[in-house]
């Protein structure tokens, strides 16, 4: 039996049903989960799920994901309606989600050529994610959602355990620094725990090609709760500025090289004026972003070697984590960002 008949036998107890030409079609952009885009006699729909292979402990949760997008649907405008959760891994082999499919464009390393200078795009970005980080997980029935006490101590240790399976041979030393460092001086979350999406970059909004306003907010498998400046410092992990080294730009997951465009401080700055929160000094939850991005390059770095992901983009993974790296180690040894 094909894989879409499968998903039309399960549809069908869910009380929904494929439509008579139905296909699924892969959907561009993302890196590591799979979103494949079909039709129901209901309308056009999104199927979500893991990459294929071994997946890190805690990453690629549907489960999670099923829960905040049930959660935040009648609060949160940007927020795709989840049509059907699945937690039977016999189906497709792995969890999985349909989603509302909204229209607009991920954008990541470039701008489309419609959309100017594009500097609509960050203040579309932050003011997202400062909407985000004003809910009450509270009152939005997300108060269980995390374990936001210790957030830092506790981040730094998972990706350390993460940095060692992607290493198991030891720890490269720049990497061994790095989590050295960062272990000798965890800061106090400041502030009450705000509802995370823990990947808020550009290319995880769709937004209208030609104004840049912002449709929908994708990718919440991630989502918890803790310190805003976290969420703020992973978006500045991506943001690479002209003058950061050569082996860094390569990442391109935001159109920041972009002339004209903030740099890193600035962003923090103008994140900190739409919200009317300071998120205090960046320098600490920046390394640690960063060392989270680097090893998440590295597990798809590995899944690639193992054959479980398909593309050449993948082959230089590897690299450019040991960039991020380096990277991370000079600018916190620096107190910079």
């Amino acid at each position: 039996m094909s894989e879409l008949d499968r998903l039309g036998q399960w549809l069908a107890t869910q009380g929904l049903a494929l439509a008579p030409d139905a296909r699924l079609e892969r959907l561009g952009g993302g890196i590591a989960n799979r979103n494949e885009g079909v039709m129901l006699t209901s309308g056009v729909a999104v199927l979500r799920r893991p990459p294929p292979g071994v997946l890190a402990a805690g990453a690629s949760d549907m489960a999670r994901e099923a829960k905040v997008l049930a959660a935040l649907a009648s609060v949160f405008p940007l927020v795709p309606r989840l049509i059907a959760f699945c937690d039977d891994e016999s189906v497709l082999g792995t969890r999985f989600q349909l989603l509302e499919r909204r229209d607009g464009v991920a954008i990541a390393g470039s701008l489309p050529p419609e959309s100017g200078d594009g500097l609509a795009l960050v203040e579309t970005t932050l003011q997202a994610m400062a909407a985000l980080h004003g809910l009450d997980p509270v009152a939005v029935g997300l108060a269980d959602l995390g374990k936001p006490d210790g957030f830092f101590a506790r981040q730094l240790k998972g990706w350390t355990a993460r940095a060692q399976a992607v290493w198991p041979d030891g720890l490269p030393g720049d990497v061994a620094a790095l989590i050295s460092a960062l272990g000798a001086q965890v800061p106090a979350e400041a502030g009450a725990p705000v509802l995370l999406h823990m990947d808020l970059k550009p290319d995880n909004l769709l937004v209208e090609p030609a104004t840049l306003q912002a449709r929908a907010m994708i990718d919440w498998d991630m989502a918890t709760r803790g310190p805003r400046a976290f969420d703020l410092a992973v978006l500045l992990s991506y943001w690479i500025e002209p003058g950061d080294p050569d082996d860094v730009k390569s990442l391109q997951a935001v159109p920041s090289l972009t002339l004209g465009w903030p740099g890193r401080r600035a962003v923090a700055a103008r994140y900190q004026a739409i919200s009317g929160h300071d998120v205090g000094d960046l320098a600490w939850p920046l390394a640690l972003a960063r060392l989270r991005l680097a090893v998440a390059w590295m597990q798809l770095y590995r899944k690639w070697q193992r054959g479980e992901m398909d593309g050449s983009r993948y082959q230089g993974f590897e690299t450019l984590a040991r960039a991020i790296i380096a990277q991370a180690l000079a600018a916190y040894r620096k107190g910079d960002l």
